[in-house]
């Protein structure tokens, strides 16, 4: 009787073992899917084409780096880096293009398009929109003086967009620094890296409308620097006048988006809110004085916003236009 009991215990305790290795390597091979090499025979040249595309785009105009990583950081706060906020408009659904943070500012799916012709050509059928959204993303910040990273691959496309989602989980410019680390722990981020983050707004240009609120009701704004800006952007009007995000060097990624925080020249409200005497006053400080330690973790939070709940196995599709699904 003591022996079937024992063997008893043992079997199921096999069986108890079987089970979590199971489920260790279903859960490796999930998290496994992405690599940095997922298409190196599929498609050897496929990071070279992404670059010289990406280059030459910002040599053109070094504002389409900023348009890039946005368009990236925007697909990712949307259910994941899917691409799904190249989608167009269809019967069944309305797209993120017309989301409050997109409509009229969303920018840069002409470059993806361009891209994403030349892969097909060289490789039909086999690199997702979401992979090359990643890597633009990454080769404009190099291509505007910035950290690299790598970009681990092998995302695929969503088959589906959401408005909805697209309203409710990309930062608002007129957030507090409540509502800003709230939004960036809802999808896994510390505070230190929503400002590690928020660096991104070393380069770029924002529109009046996002800003003007800031220009005309808020005190904590060096007084000269309101006024230069409201000749651009009157308190009526005007509402599509760009300024710069960091208007002392707006195309070269570097650390004085922190240093014009310190002299409260921050342009949007939410950058403000970064110092403006609450927690993370003193990473500003930091980052201001360490150039160096904000490259280092701007590149390390970007590796973990590119892995927000990728699709990938046999989860949505490859697209062959960007724009709609298959």
């Amino acid at each position: 009787m003591v022996m079937i009991k024992s063997f008893s215990s043992m079997a199921m305790q096999n069986a108890s073992a079987i089970r979590l290795s199971l489920l260790v390597l279903v859960v490796g091979l999930s998290s496994a899917q992405l690599s940095s090499n997922f298409y190196s025979s599929s498609c050897p040249n496929l990071l070279s084409t992404i670059k010289t595309a990406v280059d030459s785009a910002v040599s053109n105009e070094a504002r389409m780096g900023a348009s890039l990583l946005r368009l990236h950081f925007h697909d990712c706060f949307v259910n994941g880096c899917d691409a799904s906020v190249l989608l167009d408009d269809t019967a069944n659904f309305t797209g993120e293009q017309t989301a409050g943070a997109n409509a009229n500012s969303l920018r840069g799916m002409d470059v993806i398009d361009t891209i994403k012709s030349q892969v097909e050509n060289a490789c039909p059928a086999t690199v997702s929109c979401a992979d090359i959204l990643a890597v633009a993303a990454r080769d404009s910040v190099v291509a505007l003086g910035g950290p690299s990273w790598s970009v681990v691959l092998g995302r695929r496309d969503s088959t589906t967009a959401s408005l909805s989602a697209a309203n409710s989980n990309i930062p608002a410019p007129t957030l507090n620094l409540s509502g800003l680390i709230s939004a960036f722990s809802n999808k896994g981020f510390t505070a230190n890296e929503m400002v590690a983050l928020s660096g991104a707004h070393t380069i770029g240009q924002a529109r009046c409308t996002s800003f003007r609120p800031r220009l005309y009701n808020e005190t904590n704004i060096d007084a000269s620097f309101a006024t230069s800006l409201q000749a651009n952007c009157p308190s009526s009007g005007g509402d599509n006048n760009l300024s710069p995000l960091d208007n002392v060097t707006p195309t070269s990624f570097d650390n004085n988006y922190f240093t014009n925080l310190l002299s409260q020249k921050g342009l949007l409200h939410s950058d403000q809110q970064l110092f403006s005497g609450g927690s993370t006053d003193s990473q500003v400080n930091a980052y201001s004085s360490n150039s160096s330690a904000f490259l280092n973790d701007f590149a390390s939070a970007m590796v973990k916003m590119g892995n927000l709940s990728p699709l990938t196995g046999t989860n949505g599709q490859i697209r062959l236009n960007c724009g709609k699904t298959n």
